[in-house]
């Protein structure tokens, strides 16, 4: 790719902040506090889900775990109640673990440095320099999904697929606002949604796009309905489970219709091997810690 003239980086940059402090999500509750510990929170909550589903559950969740040691001192069903229609619920659990690891390495300080909080439990390196960011307004250059599309739709037009992050990120270096990150990355994420409504998904181009598969009948339906119906009844015999998962008092809006033995076997192995459930001579349970 060549490298973008200035007046393209320049127009890029008002294109930018002219729509968001028109039309900017301003009042996002993520957004109207600077406590460290909520905004990693809100990270963990917004990884591969909307928006919508997160404001849903995010104060309530902070009003059962306003610190650091609360939640780290809590129970991981009790921390899957409060999470209950996020779904990814193995976020949970590392959440709990990140802040335990918080709690032991940095006195319940969340960590200003990425390299540390790139190593613990549910936190990659794009999380990881989000909380730093939004958090403590370090300038980094990071990319999601929005951020990809704005910049993909105003700099790769011209190009159809095959685009690589490395070239985005190499574009982020030029146009970061360094007196201003925090703000700077709200304005290009607002941006990147308000292009991805308007223009369509630039991100198809990316080189790492991938189609999402169908969630209705997937291992992750399965997976939500078997943690929901545990909730309810603490305990479920496996060979049991597609009657109990059936019946109409466990049901909820995601349960799967049906479900074969192959599958129902593979997503209980996954949530043990995650952590979520422990099964004791066919019984299955929600993990304790």
């Amino acid at each position: 790719m060549k490298a973008p003239t200035k007046p393209q980086i320049e127009a890029f940059i008002q294109s930018v902040y002219s729509y968001y402090h028109a039309h900017g999500r301003h009042d996002l509750p993520w957004r109207l506090t600077r406590d460290p510990y909520a905004i990693l929170v809100s990270e963990f909550m917004l990884q591969q889900t909307q928006i919508l589903r997160v404001l849903s559950k995010y104060e309530d969740f902070l009003a059962a775990f306003p610190t650091v040691k609360l939640l780290a001192n809590a129970r991981l069903p009790e921390i899957l109640a409060v999470w209950q229609g996020l779904g990814y619920n193995r976020r949970a659990r590392f959440l709990l673990l990140a802040t335990r690891r918080i709690m032991s390495e940095y006195n319940g300080v969340v960590p200003r440095d990425v390299s540390e909080l790139d190593v613990l439990p549910g936190i990659g390196p794009y999380t990881a320099a989000a909380i730093t960011c939004f958090a403590y307004n370090k300038p980094l250059v990071f990319i999601e999904t929005n951020i990809r599309t704005a910049v993909i739709a105003h700099f790769f037009d011209d190009q159809q697929s095959g685009i690589r992050d490395t070239d985005i990120a190499r574009i982020l270096e030029q146009v970061l606002d360094r007196a201003q990150p925090r703000e700077w990355y709200y304005a290009l994420m607002d941006y990147g949604a308000m292009v991805k409504k308007t223009l369509g998904n630039a991100s198809r181009q990316s080189k790492y796009y991938a189609k999402q598969s169908s969630f209705v009948g997937s291992d992750r339906q399965l997976r939500g309905a078997i943690i929901s119906a545990l909730l309810k009844r603490l305990q479920l015999d496996v060979n049991s489970l597609p009657r109990i998962i059936a019946k109409r008092d466990l049901r909820t809006p995601n349960t799967p219709k049906s479900t074969n033995k192959k599958q129902r076997d593979r997503v209980v192995a996954s949530l043990v091997r995650d952590g979520l459930v422990r099964e004791d001579n066919g019984v299955l349970m929600l993990a304790d810690r």
